[in-house]
């Protein structure tokens, strides 16, 4: 996982829109309205989750000149799939640590 992925999920700001995000696809201006930011600061949330691989930008069939921003499932899906990994890791050495105190305190009596 790259840390442009966990900078971009840093930002309180950048939470919110994936927030918004997960319930629907959504213009930059109703972004920007919801979360009441401004249109260019918006903007530049939204390219730091789209560099991150976060969110994507896809057109509009009615109107060419709209986009809309939807997040990108599979992209979670590897964050999913890494955490996880790190998870098994510290389960894995917390398991042998608590079996070397067991076996100390034993040793012990």
């Amino acid at each position: 996982m790259e840390a442009e992925t966990f900078a971009a999920l840093g930002d309180p700001a950048r939470l919110a829109v994936i927030d918004l995000l997960r319930k629907q696809p959504l213009r930059s201006g109703d972004i920007a309205a919801a979360l009441e930011l401004s249109r260019p600061t918006t903007s530049r949330h939204l390219g730091v989750l789209r560099r991150a691989g976060l969110v994507e930008e896809v057109g509009v069939e009615d109107d060419a000149r709209a986009r809309l921003y939807q997040l990108r499932p599979e992209r979670f899906g590897e964050l999913r799939e890494w955490l996880a990994e790190v998870e098994a890791f510290w389960g894995e050495q917390l398991r042998a640590f608590q079996a070397h105190v067991e076996a100390k305190a034993r040793r012990r009596r």
